[in-house]
C-alpha cells in the first residue's frame, strides 16, 4: 500500500499534465553517422475539436528539406539563399521510416514525403476524448547551414524535427512549412525527453533538465535540444530570491564571459519590474542570437579599417538586453505566431525602448563613429543629420524608411507573409514605437503596472492578441482606440503644424491631420537655451484642430518629436514663431547625402565627376532634395564643367510620385527632364522630356515588378554643314509607350518588355525577352530574345534603325562613352540592346529584325556566347547571321569583356584587326549596382 501511495505521489503530477494537455514521450538515439536520429514516441493524443475525429494530423517538419518545390525551399530562394537549392541529398533531411501502433492496431506509414502524416483511426476519437499513440521513426536530418537547425561542426540542434500535433491547426496548411519564420509549430504540450548520446557529448534544452539526458516540462515555446561536443557558458542568476538558470548553445569572448552575469542580471531585473514574473530557465542558441541581437550596433569594417560604433560593453548590453527580452516573451506566454506575432514582437520593443530611455537616453544612432573616424584630423560624420540622432529614434526611422517606398505592410499581416524588413520595421519596430506612445501618453509607471497585470494574468497560459487590445482600451478608457484601425491597415497617417497665431499670453497652434482617428498628440515647445517643455493634447474626430501652449519665450513649436509616433511625412510637424522663418522653415545646403532633417528644406549638394568622348571629363554638383528616405516631390539638377569645351552641360529632372497605400498600383510617377551635352565634337544636343510611369503593386517579398510607361522628348541636335547637306536631323520628337515584367529571383530570373515607339517619319515595335538559370550553383545560362518591326518608315537616313551590333544612341539613353565614334576602344563599347551581337556587323536594319543571344559559364570568370539572327532591310533579300566567342566577366553584369571566335564574317580570332574586334560591356552606375547587392534585404 505504502508503494503503491508512494508511486502515486510521484506521478499524479505527470498524469494529472496528461489528462489536461497532450503530452509527448520520447526516447531519442544519435545514430553513429551522427547525422540522423531514431526515436521511439508515445502521443497521448487529447482530441480539443469540437467534433470526432476519424484520423489524427502530425506535423513531418523535416519533409520541407527533401524536394525543391516546398515552400521552405521557396522562402529561401526569396531570401537569395541558394544553399538549400543545391544541396546533395547526403546533406538534406527526411523522414526514413515510420510505424505507429494503437490499441490492438500497429502499421506503417508508406508516404513519408507528405506535410502531414495522417494516422487513421479504427474508430472516432470523440470530443474531449484522448488516445495513447506509439510510434517508432528515424530521421536523416538536414545541414544546419540551411536555417540553423540540424547538423552543424560541434553540434546538432533539434527544433521542429519530431511528430507533433499541430498547436494551431486551422492555420497550419495557410502558412505551410515556412518553419525558418519561427511560427508556433506546438506549444503547450508536456514533454519528456530521454537521450542516448556518446559520453562525451552534452546535451542542452529550453526545458528542466532531469538529469544528463532526461529533459521534462510544458512547451511554452516550441521545445528545442542542443546535442554538443563542446561545453558552453552557463550563468546561474538570482532575480529577488528566485534562481534562473540561464544557459547558452555557443562559445562567448573572455571579455563577455567576465562581464555577462552582471549584465543579464541587470536585464532580468528590468524586465521583471514591467512584467512581472521570469522564467526559471533560460536557453539561448547562436541562430536565436543572430536572429534577436540590436541591429545597427556592429562595427564598420571597410578593407583594412575597422571602426567601433559602440564600446563592447555598450555592444554585449545591447545584443543580450535585446535576445533576453525576446527570449522572456517567447517563454511567457502561448500566442499564434502567425496573425499575432505583433504581441510578443511590440512588447519586446517597447522593453527595447524603455531600457534605452533609462539607460541610453543620449546615445547617437550612430554612436561614436562620428567621433572616431577622423581624416586629417577632419571628423566628416559630424556634418551628417545622421550624427546627432538619438538611438532611439531608429524605431520610427526604420518604419518611416520602408513606408516612403510603399513596402510596408500591415501589422496585421500574418508573420510568414511578412518580408524580412518589415518584420523588423512592423511586427517589432513600428508596434514597439505605438505601444510606447500609449505609455508615454498614460503615464509610463501607470501602462507598465497594466502590462504587469495582463502578463501575470496570462504567465505561461495561451493568450490572443485581440485580447491584449481590448484589456488595453478598458485600462486608456477608450484613449487606444486608434491602435486597432491602425494595425489593420497600411495607414498614412500624416499631422501637420499648419501655421500658429500669437495671442496675448499664448500661441494658439493649428494642426491639421488627413484621418478621422482620435490619436493623442504630443506637442513641444522648445526655447532658444534648449529647454522643452511636453504638452498631450486628446485629439478629436475632426480633421482641423487647436492647440494653446505658453509663450514663455518659444522659438520653436514640435509635433510628435523623436519619431515617437509612426507617421507618412514628418517635415510638416516644426514651425518657428520668430524672425524671418515664423510660420514656416529655414532652408539648409547640405554636403553629400544624408537622413533628411524634417526642421529644415534641404538642398544636398553632392560632387559628379564623369566622362563622355567629347564633353571629356565632366566636373559637376548635384542639387537634390532627397536624402536617404523618398519622397512624393523631388528634384534633382546637376550642372557639369566640360574641360572638353569649356562649356556648361548638365541635366535635371522634377518628379511627383503618388502612393497609395492600398490599390492596383504601388507607385504613380510624373516627371519633367532636360539636359544638354555633346554628342560629337563640338556638337551638343539638348533634350526636354516628359513622362509617367505606373508601378503596379507588389508583394514585399517578391523579386517581381511590373510598370507601364509613357513618355515624350524633344531633340535638337547642332549638325556641321555637312551633315546639313546630308539631310540629317536636326529636331525631332519621340513618343514611346511600354510595358515592362521582370521577375529578378535567385534561380530563375526573367524580364519581358514591349515597346511602341513613333514620330514624324516612323512607327515601330519591338520586344524583348530574357531569362537566365542557374543550372547549378554559381553556374548560370541566359537567353536573350529580340524582335523588332517597323510600321512605317519614312526615315531620311539609318539614325532610326535598329541596330545589330551596335545601338544608334538617338534617344541618347545609354551609357555610350563615345556616342559618335566609329573607330578607336571607346567605339568598342558594347550595349546589350536590339540585336545584341557582339561582333562588329557594320550595317543597321530598317525593316525587321529578330535575334537570339546565348550565353553559358564554363569556368571561373568565362563564359562562352552565341548569337544567331534573321534581319530584313527594304529593297534587299532576308538575311541570317551569327557569332560566338568567350566572354571574360570582370564584374558580372557591370564589367565584362567580349572576345570573338568565329562568326559569320569568319574565324575572326584569326583576323589581323582582332584588337579592334574585342567589346567590352561597362556600367557606371553605382545605384544599380548596390540594388543588386541588395536584393533580398526587404
Amino acid at each position: 500500500m505504502k508503494r503503491f501511495l508512494l508511486c502515486l505521489v510521484l506521478f499524479l503530477p505527470f498524469f494529472w499534465a496528461k489528462s489536461q494537455q497532450d503530452s509527448i514521450l520520447l526516447n531519442v538515439k544519435l545514430n553513429e553517422d551522427q547525422k540522423s536520429i531514431s526515436v521511439e514516441q508515445t502521443l497521448f493524443y487529447h482530441n480539443l475539436h469540437q467534433k470526432s475525429i476519424n484520423q489524427i494530423k502530425l506535423l513531418n517538419w523535416v519533409s520541407a528539406y527533401q524536394k525543391r518545390k516546398t515552400p521552405l525551399l521557396k522562402r529561401k530562394v526569396e531570401d537569395r539563399k541558394k544553399d538549400l537549392y543545391f544541396a546533395k541529398d547526403n546533406q538534406l533531411g527526411k523522414l526514413e521510416s515510420l510505424q505507429y501502433s494503437y490499441g490492438n492496431i500497429s502499421a506503417e506509414i508508406l508516404n513519408k514525403t507528405q506535410e502531414n502524416i495522417l494516422i487513421p483511426l479504427s474508430e472516432p476519437l470523440e470530443s474531449g476524448k484522448s488516445i495513447k499513440l506509439n510510434m517508432k521513426y528515424q530521421i536523416q536530418l538536414p545541414d544546419a547551414r540551411f536555417t540553423g537547425y540540424g547538423v552543424d561542426v560541434n553540434h546538432i540542434l533539434l527544433k521542429y524535427f519530431f511528430l507533433v500535433p499541430e498547436t494551431y491547426e486551422d492555420d497550419f496548411q495557410k502558412k505551410s512549412f515556412y518553419r525558418d519564420t519561427e511560427e508556433t509549430a506546438n506549444a503547450g504540450s508536456f514533454w519528456k525527453v530521454n537521450f542516448e548520446v556518446p559520453n562525451n557529448w552534452k546535451i542542452y534544452s529550453n526545458l528542466n533538465q532531469n538529469s544528463n539526458t532526461e529533459f521534462e516540462g510544458q512547451s511554452i515555446n516550441d521545445p528545442e535540444f542542443q546535442i554538443s561536443k563542446e561545453i558552453y557558458p552557463e550563468f546561474p542568476i538570482n532575480i529577488d530570491g528566485q534562481p534562473i538558470n540561464v544557459q547558452l548553445g555557443y562559445q562567448v569572448t573572455e571579455y563577455q564571459r567576465q562581464i555577462l552575469g552582471s549584465v543579464i542580471t541587470n536585464h532580468l531585473k528590468f524586465i521583471k519590474t514591467r512584467v512581472g514574473n521570469l522564467p526559471d530557465k533560460l536557453f539561448i542558441t547562436q541562430k536565436f542570437l543572430n536572429k534577436e541581437e540590436f541591429i545597427g550596433i556592429d562595427d564598420v569594417k571597410f578593407w583594412k579599417f575597422k571602426y567601433q560604433l559602440f564600446t563592447d560593453y555598450e555592444k554585449t548590453d545591447l545584443d543580450y538586453f535585446s535576445v533576453i527580452s525576446k527570449k522572456v516573451m517567447d517563454d511567457y506566454f502561448i500566442t499564434n505566431k502567425t496573425k499575432d506575432h505583433w504581441l510578443k514582437n511590440g512588447l519586446k520593443s517597447y522593453l527595447e525602448i524603455e531600457y534605452l530611455k533609462q539607460f541610453y537616453p543620449e546615445h547617437k544612432l550612430l554612436g561614436n563613429l562620428p567621433d572616431n573616424a577622423s581624416i586629417f584630423g577632419i571628423k566628416p560624420l559630424k556634418l551628417f543629420h545622421a550624427s546627432k540622432l538619438k538611438l532611439s529614434e531608429r524605431y520610427g526611422l526604420a518604419y518611416h524608411y520602408i513606408s516612403t517606398q510603399n513596402l510596408d505592410q500591415k501589422i496585421t499581416t500574418p508573420y510568414y507573409l511578412l518580408s524580412n524588413f518589415n518584420t523588423t520595421a512592423i511586427s517589432q519596430f513600428e508596434m514597439g514605437s505605438l505601444l510606447a506612445q500609449i505609455s508615454e501618453y498614460s503615464g509610463t509607471q501607470s501602462f507598465d503596472n497594466f502590462l504587469k497585470d495582463y502578463l501575470s494574468a496570462n504567465y505561461q497560459s495561451k493568450t490572443e492578441g485581440q485580447k491584449f487590445l481590448n484589456e488595453l482600451k478598458i485600462f486608456s478608457k477608450g484613449k487606444s482606440n486608434f491602435l486597432q484601425q491602425m494595425m489593420a491597415e497600411k495607414h498614412r497617417i500624416n499631422f501637420n503644424l499648419k501655421n500658429i497665431k500669437e495671442q496675448k499670453e499664448n500661441y494658439l497652434v493649428d494642426i491639421r491631420k488627413n484621418n478621422t482617428l482620435e490619436i493623442p498628440l504630443k506637442i513641444g515647445t522648445e526655447k532658444s537655451s534648449g529647454e522643452t517643455t511636453t504638452y498631450w493634447k486628446e485629439s478629436s474626430l475632426a480633421k482641423n484642430d487647436t492647440l494653446s501652449v505658453p509663450k514663455k519665450d518659444v522659438e520653436k513649436i514640435v509635433l510628435n518629436d523623436n519619431y515617437i509616433f509612426p507617421e507618412s511625412n514628418y517635415r510638416d510637424n516644426y514651425i518657428y514663431t520668430k524672425g524671418l522663418f515664423s510660420n514656416t522653415k529655414k532652408i539648409r545646403f547640405k554636403l553629400i547625402k544624408d537622413i533628411q532633417n524634417p526642421e529644415y528644406n534641404e538642398i544636398f549638394l553632392t560632387p559628379r565627376l564623369t566622362f563622355n568622348a567629347y564633353d571629356k571629363i565632366l566636373i559637376g554638383m548635384n542639387f537634390k532634395n532627397q536624402g536617404i528616405f523618398d519622397q512624393k516631390f523631388d528634384y534633382s539638377f546637376t550642372p557639369y564643367f566640360s574641360t572638353g569645351t569649356g562649356k556648361l552641360t548638365g541635366s535635371g529632372a522634377v518628379g511627383y510620385s503618388i502612393l497609395p497605400p492600398n490599390s492596383f498600383f504601388r507607385s504613380w510617377n510624373f516627371a519633367v527632364s532636360g539636359s544638354y551635352f555633346h554628342y560629337n565634337n563640338n556638337l551638343a544636343y539638348k533634350r526636354f522630356g516628359a513622362g509617367t510611369s505606373i508601378n503596379f503593386n507588389k508583394n514585399p517579398r517578391s523579386a517581381l515588378g511590373r510598370s507601364l510607361y509613357f513618355s515624350y522628348n524633344y531633340y535638337d541636335r547642332e549638325l556641321t554643314p555637312l551633315m546639313i547637306e546630308n539631310n540629317l536631323y536636326s529636331k525631332y520628337n519621340l513618343w514611346n509607350l511600354g510595358y515592362s515584367y521582370s521577375d529578378n529571383r535567385l534561380i530563375h530570373e526573367k524580364y519581358i518588355s514591349g515597346n511602341l515607339q513613333w514620330m514624324e517619319d516612323f512607327q515601330k515595335i519591338s520586344a524583348e525577352a530574357f531569362y537566365r538559370w542557374e543550372y547549378a550553383k554559381d553556374k548560370k545560362i541566359s537567353f536573350r530574345w529580340f524582335a523588332g518591326y517597323f510600321i512605317k518608315n519614312n526615315t531620311k537616313n539609318a539614325l532610326f534603325n535598329y541596330g545589330i551590333s551596335r545601338v544608334s544612341n538617338y534617344s541618347f539613353s545609354y551609357g555610350l562613352l563615345g556616342q559618335s565614334a566609329t573607330s578607336g576602344i571607346l567605339s568598342q563599347q558594347f550595349i546589350l540592346a536590339e540585336g545584341g551581337f557582339k561582333s562588329m556587323f557594320n550595317t543597321s536594319v530598317n525593316q525587321f529584325i529578330t535575334s537570339l543571344n546565348v550565353d553559358s559559364h564554363v569556368w571561373k570568370w568565362f563564359n562562352v556566347y552565341a548569337d544567331a539572327g534573321v534581319y530584313k532591310n527594304k529593297n534587299r533579300a532576308t538575311q541570317f547571321i551569327w557569332d560566338s566567342g568567350i566572354k571574360v566577366k570582370v564584374i558580372p553584369d557591370f564589367l565584362e569583356v567580349y572576345f570573338p571566335v568565329a562568326s559569320s564574317l569568319g574565324f575572326e580570332a584569326g583576323f589581323k584587326d582582332y584588337g579592334y574586334r574585342i567589346r567590352y560591356t561597362l556600367v557606371l552606375n553605382l545605384g544599380a549596382l548596390i540594388n543588386n547587392l541588395r536584393r533580398g534585404v526587404f
